[in-house]
């Protein structure tokens, strides 16, 4: 499981959302094909293995990219924020959905039929070649994430999502940064292939060392030094040490 939110490092990362990657005349173009809807917070937008019926471009509010497998666990994929485009890749290929995406908080998008959204693609090669290009951005930053979370143990890839959160998602305050996006223990878990108990097992660490404090609604990083050496430790592990388990000290 890799969670889609590092930057590959040249040119267009998967951060940069479709609608900031078009020209202007074509943005206004295609969001005109469409209607504004507003969704509730934990509504979800789209829902994997349904057919395809539209996309969705956001405005405001963010959603989380979601799949669940047959027994139940929950991988949590991406956040997706203003200027994202979801659905597109069912609109394309006519296949079910291949995954859930929810509002995390209040969320106003433009609803764009499937059939007026692959008209509009089909008719400009520029649109086509940008989102081919954010296909490719995607892909290629969670390809590069799969890689570097196979070398590390599920505490350092922990600390890695945190730090990714806090970067994208967090707001100074006088304790620390607060990350206000709402995710739940299942969902960090999913996103760095780990169990719900596992993620448990983590904070209560991270809190018992004054690095991190939670509450009911955020979580503040009062020490983001501390998760970086956390996310460095594995430079410090000979190559033939990467096979034991993952460990909580």
């Amino acid at each position: 499981m890799t969670a889609a939110y590092a930057s590959d490092g040249d040119g267009l990362d998967d951060r940069v959302p479709f609608l900031a990657r078009l020209e202007r005349a074509d943005r206004m173009s295609l969001l005109r094909l469409g209607r504004e809807l507003d969704f509730a917070a934990k509504a979800p937008l789209l829902r994997q293995e349904e057919p395809s019926a539209h996309v969705l471009l956001i405005l405001h509010g963010w959603t989380k990219v979601t799949t669940s497998a047959p027994n139940g666990y929950e991988a949590l994929h991406a956040l997706r924020g203003p200027g994202d485009i979801v659905g597109e890749s069912a609109a394309l290929t006519g296949r079910p959905r291949s995954a859930t995406v929810t509002a995390l908080s209040p969320v106003r998008a433009v609803v764009v039929a499937h059939e007026k959204f692959r008209a509009f693609v089909a008719g400009s090669s520029a649109v086509t070649f940008t989102l081919l290009a954010l296909t490719a951005d995607r892909t290629r930053a969670a390809d590069r994430r799969s890689l570097e979370f196979a070398a590390m143990t599920v505490r350092e890839r922990f600390a890695v999502l945190l730090l990714d959160l806090a970067r994208t998602h967090g707001g100074r305050t006088d304790d620390g940064i607060e990350l206000d996006i709402p995710l739940s223990k299942q969902e960090l878990a999913g996103a760095v292939g780990a169990s719900r108990e596992m993620v448990q097992r983590l904070l209560k660490d991270l809190r018992e060392r004054g690095i991190v404090v939670t509450g009911r609604r955020a979580m503040v990083i009062r020490r983001p030094d501390a998760l970086r050496r956390i996310a460095r430790a594995q430079d410090a592990v000979r190559p033939g040490d990467r096979h034991e388990a993952p460990r909580v000290p």
